[in-house]
């Protein structure tokens, strides 16, 4: 049974709903109405006349005896006890209101490890990948100093060939050679031009040398650089995956821990709804009451049920079936955009690390024995897939996405806008999508799903970020 005030992010709508009781007061009936004399005095006639009338229709029986007849100092102590149960009904209110609060506080102290944790996923993410550049980088330089190394031996060789000609035909290039062994002036003449080529394939044989041994040495220079990038990459990548396990390890420590404390919360909270249950049938008006009560709330949570489903709707008609990113756009256009993204996935489950910007996806285990196969979204995740349907990549985790525009106050808080939420002292854990008309949209944590609530002021951080 569901308690009789429900803490709803502040106690002002429980103490709404306690102030629906009706007070019974001594010397009044349930509706607040005086009890007069008169009545008693009939319904005193009617069963003297019903024990009368029994008497004459069966003279063989005894008459049975009067039913109580209570006096009125026992109908005083009747509405005595009766206002004191409702003030009861009060006190433990108000516990669970204080519990519920408490449970707020773990569930926001949680949500701040995981963001941690996921943070540190990105910059692990981040170093692999520059060490991956670097490992290509390292290889292609690797390849370079082959080919230098190649064409260094092509060169040499080249060179080699040319000398063991030259002194296997016995040729004599210079000046007396090329008079004393030509037969006719044209002989000279082919014969210097003959000199003057030998000459020129020469001075290329040992300059292709020279310069494959300057283009080795630039090759060798560059590979030990990229390799010890590679290294140094490597190094950070690794330092930066023992920060994300040490992060995952801490948020799952948290994990652990704050479902501890919230089970133990909720044992408190269950004694305390036992004793409200007990308090509320010990009078026939409060259970009247409470049947009303459940029956308002039923209705309050069809009707929202009805508006969040036409509310959906309504975003995924205007969306016209788009799921993948959208044109970048701007202005009104792109906070309409924007906002019917978000709302289109009202009721999708959440899941931590679950989102990206197609749409809902598979999670990071929580710890908490969750499924693996669950898709949804978390905080950041729905801001991701809302702000891709307008052409804007936004930084995965809450924190990153507050810097990812213009700041503005509050108070100058528009349509469209990001609002952040933080535990004092602590980082950045979750962050929403304002609306318009007070109201925010956001994916909350574990157990809850994509909803519209009213814009929570608690741990509200005084800026907002703009994109648009």
């Amino acid at each position: 049974m569901r308690s009789l005030l429900e803490h709803d992010d502040g106690t002002e709508a429980a103490a709404v709903r306690y102030r629906g009781l009706p007070r019974l007061r001594p010397g009044r009936d349930e509706d607040g109405r005086p009890l007069r004399w008169r009545d008693r005095a009939v319904v005193l006639v009617v069963l003297l006349a019903l024990v009368g009338g029994g008497a004459s229709t069966a003279l063989a029986q005894p008459t049975p005896p009067p039913p109580p007849n209570p006096s009125d100092d026992e109908l005083q102590r009747s509405r005595s006890s009766v206002a004191q149960r409702a003030g009861e009904v009060g006190r433990l209110t108000a516990q669970l209101a204080e519990l519920d609060s408490r449970t707020d506080d773990l569930q926001a102290a949680l949500a701040a490890q995981r963001e941690t944790a996921e943070a540190a996923l990105v910059v692990l993410q981040t170093a692999q990948d520059a060490a991956a550049a670097a490992a290509r980088r390292a290889a292609a330089a690797r390849i370079e100093t082959q080919a230098a190394s190649s064409a260094i031996d092509e060169a040499r060789a080249r060179l080699d060939e040319f000398v063991t000609a030259t002194y296997q035909q016995g040729l004599d290039v210079g000046p007396l050679g090329l008079l004393t062994d030509s037969t006719s002036p044209e002989d000279l003449v082919a014969r210097a031009e003959f000199n003057d080529l030998i000459a020129r394939s020469q001075l290329a044989a040992r300059d292709g040398l020279e310069r494959a041994r300057v283009a080795k040495a630039n090759a060798d220079s560059a590979a030990r650089a990229a390799l010890d990038e590679a290294r140094a990459r490597e190094a950070e990548a690794q330092t930066a995956k023992a920060a994300a396990d040490a992060a995952f390890a801490a948020a799952a420590a948290a994990a652990r821990e704050q479902a501890a404390q919230l089970a133990a919360v909720a044992a408190e909270r269950a004694e305390v709804q036992h004793r409200l249950d007990a308090a509320e049938s010990a009078d026939a008006g409060l259970r009247q009451q409470r049947a009303r009560f459940d029956e308002w709330q039923r209705r309050l949570a069809q009707e929202q049920t009805a508006r969040e489903r036409a509310e959906r709707n309504a975003a995924a008609a205007r969306l016209g079936g788009r799921d993948g990113a959208g044109p970048a756009v701007g202005g009104s256009a792109a906070v309409r955009r924007v906002i019917d993204r978000a709302m289109s996935q009202i009721g999708v489950q959440y899941v931590w690390g679950g989102g990206n910007g197609r749409g809902p996806s598979r999670g990071i285990p929580d710890g908490l024995g969750s499924p693996l196969d669950r898709v949804g979204f978390d905080c950041s995740g729905l801001m991701l897939y809302a702000f891709n349907g307008a052409g804007v990549s936004l930084p995965r985790v809450s924190r990153n996405q507050f810097n990812a525009g213009r700041k503005v106050p509050i108070s100058d808080l528009r349509p469209g806008d990001m609002v952040f939420f933080q535990n004092p002292g602590a980082p950045i854990h979750h962050v929403a999508l304002y609306i318009g008309n007070g109201k925010m949209i956001e994916a909350p944590y574990t157990g809850a799903s994509v909803r519209v609530v009213p814009l929570r002021t608690r741990g509200l951080l005084p800026q907002a970020t703009r994109i648009f």
